[in-house]
């Protein structure tokens, strides 16, 4: 049986659907931390950082950790080494994580006084930071219009066709021509879960997805 042809892509239906199809899952890391008060620029960008290569279940429960006992700069540098690793138990790399996170404090103290800088080359200039990194501080931590593009990000923009593209870094590029500034931060705090828990990697949930009528599922070969 043929389907019906597809809608035109509207990004903001897109986001209306969005919005109702990730409300039963858990709230991407960052976006849950901040929601539950842990949202100055210094606690972002630390939970940022951990949150490279690490599950979001593994980051927000570390930044559980660690918050009560470190929330500023001054507090986190204070903290000895063996005790830091310690707090990040099961994320991984913890070990250059805490060198790098005690290195960020410091240079926050010594270089910007105390103040987490406010732009992607300042926070880029810290070791262990990238731009993914840095849009997500920026987004989270500052309220600033700031594109992260993660995995799901990346792979669900360009499957919708929305945009064209082979790296997340020619993604963020891609996206910050085509899609309106109101949707920068948001668009990572739906991805996330809706890459998650539906449009995922191998076999995306398509015949109960709420954008399947306007996604033209670009690599897409297989579904449920």
């Amino acid at each position: 049986m043929d389907e019906p042809p597809l809608e035109p892509f509207d990004i903001d239906e897109a986001f209306r659907r969005l919005r109702a199809a990730v409300a039963p899952f858990p709230k991407a890391a960052m976006f849950d931390l901040r929601e539950q008060g842990y949202d100055s620029p210094f606690e972002q960008l630390v939970g940022a950082l951990i949150s490279v290569r690490t599950r979001d279940e593994t980051t927000l429960a570390a930044c559980l950790r660690l918050f009560p006992e470190a929330r500023t700069p001054e507090q986190l540098l204070a903290l000895d080494e063996p005790r830091l690793v310690s707090l990040l138990q099961g994320v991984g790399f913890r070990e250059v994580k805490a060198r790098d996170l005690k290195e960020i404090a410091r240079r926050i103290l010594d270089e910007h006084g105390g103040r987490v800088p406010d732009t992607l080359d300042g926070l880029t200039a810290f070791r262990g930071v990238g731009p993914k990194i840095a849009a997500l501080t920026l987004a989270t931590g500052f309220g600033r219009p700031a594109i992260c593009v993660d995995i799901h990000v990346h792979r669900i923009t360009n499957r919708w066709g929305y945009v064209s593209t082979r790296t997340p870094e020619k993604t963020a590029e891609a996206l910050a021509e085509v899609l309106p500034e109101r949707y920068w931060i948001e668009i990572n705090e739906r991805l996330v879960p809706f890459g998650k828990f539906i449009c995922t990697a191998g076999r995306p949930r398509c015949s109960t997805c709420p954008l399947r009528p306007m996604c033209r599922r670009v690599g897409v070969e297989a579904s449920r």
